[in-house]
């Protein structure tokens, strides 16, 4: 991962971010040409491949921002730890020699924002402690951005909304818990990302808005850390797990708005949105997406096993993997659907809810499948069948990830940005 643009963010005393905004910023300034960095939620080992690969071709940074549930310390559903999950990067640049920047961020580092804390309705000291070592480990595997997000509270009754000051009061916590951590162990200086954009108070309300960003100063000032200051604000800008419409209008007043304290707007759920070009063109500093990558590879998988039953047909193989089957059994069996359920859908029958919902729901949660055991199995017998016929069943599954990656590089205006770091 390329250690001259490290070099050159460390000798200018800004984490690799930060220096890469910095020299958007400077290029905007120069040719009027506005850009967005891609940051992919690398859900698989197959999507941190895609991510690699599709940036290569592109000649672009590629950020991965990875959830507590995702890479913990605990292995996560991709089971890996920080330690490992940064070295799985690292390896598979070095397999295709991608030299380009390559940004590690912790994504929603919160309390209840790990799945098992809110099922064990775990307390807020254990659910901080169990934050802070996470950031620890991140900060010692070497990750550049940690997004701190306590902006849920599960004591809280039924619809209530934490109240911005606490939230603003709990990340100014975990920033110097973190920050005095990684001055202990003299690691480089991190970004820092803040705020959320779902319903526990998305900062979409500009009296909210400035509040949070005005008490967030004040309290890095008075500890001595104003050079934290985070570089990206997460911020409502339409889109969610069921919309894909971006709205630029409120991403321009949010950008104007952040600006002014030095920031960018970090837009989150764009997954499949419409009008992806507005990104840049509204002043969005960076986007994730994530769950639409899940997709896709559950759609390269089912065209392999498409390729596997016409080759069964012709009774070139002895039996096949009934991949979809496993898939489908697993992620049911996970019972992790029910997390994403509407108010009026049946939890205790999967099968009760409509065909298109059980589909949406295998799609959206067969990321945290990928590593079930028979999962696993079925997934070699798979690639095995379609290449002792001499395809390369690889190639067409990282394709349909890449496919979807090229869109967002090409039209957040970031091919080719490495020759100009």
């Amino acid at each position: 991962m390329n250690q001259a643009i490290r070099q050159r963010a460390s000798e200018r005393n800004l984490p690799l971010m930060d220096f890469i905004l910095l020299r958007i910023k400077q290029l905007e300034e120069q040719t009027g040409t506005k850009r967005t960095i891609f940051a992919a939620c690398p859900n698989s080992l197959t999507v941190i491949k895609a991510s690699l690969r599709a940036a290569k071709r592109c000649n672009a940074p590629i950020k991965f921002a990875a959830t507590l549930n995702q890479v913990d310390i605990d292995g996560g559903y991709t089971q890996l730890t920080q330690e490992e999950f940064v070295k799985t990067i690292r390896e598979q640049a070095r397999i295709i020699h991608f030299t380009g920047p390559v940004i590690i961020a912790v994504d929603h580092g919160g309390p209840w924002l790990k799945d098992i804390q809110k099922v064990e309705n775990w307390s807020l000291e254990k659910s901080m402690n169990w934050v802070k070592k996470s950031f620890e480990a991140a900060v010692d595997a070497g990750y550049d951005l940690i997004h701190v997000d306590p902006t849920v509270d599960v004591s809280l009754p039924k619809g209530q909304i934490i109240d911005i000051d606490v939230v603003a009061d709990r990340t100014l916590e975990l920033i110097e818990h973190t920050e005095t951590y990684r001055k202990m162990k003299g690691k480089n200086r991190i970004s820092y990302e803040v705020g959320t954009e779902e319903v526990h108070g998305g900062l979409a309300d500009m009296t909210v808005f400035n509040r949070f960003l005005n008490r967030l100063k004040t309290g890095l000032a008075e500890r001595n850390l104003a050079d934290a200051w985070p570089c990206f604000i997460v911020g409502k800008v339409g889109t969610d797990l069921h919309t894909t419409l971006f709205d630029a209008n409120v991403a321009r007043e949010l950008t104007t708005a952040a600006a002014k304290f030095g920031s960018f707007i970090k837009g989150h759920y764009s997954d499949s949105v419409d009008n992806p070009e507005e990104y840049p063109l509204s002043g969005m500093g960076a986007a994730n997406i994530g769950p639409e990558f899940t997709e896709r590879e559950y759609d390269g998988l089912l065209e392999l096993e498409e390729i596997e039953q016409s080759l069964f047909n012709q009774q070139l193989i002895a039996k096949t993997s009934n991949i979809k089957e496993v898939i489908w059994k697993a992620v049911i069996d996970s019972q992790r659907w029910k997390k994403w359920l509407t108010i009026n859908e049946n939890a205790s029958d999967f099968y009760a809810n409509s065909y298109s919902r059980q589909v949406w729901l295998v799609k959206t949660c067969a990321r945290y499948i990928w590593e079930n055991p028979d999962v696993l199995v079925a997934r070699n017998k798979l690639f095995r069948n379609i290449e002792n016929q001499g395809i390369d069943a690889e190639e067409v599954l990282v394709s349909h990830i890449e496919k979807a990656m090229d869109r967002y590089f090409h039209k957040f205006n970031l091919v080719d940005l490495n020759q100009y770091l």
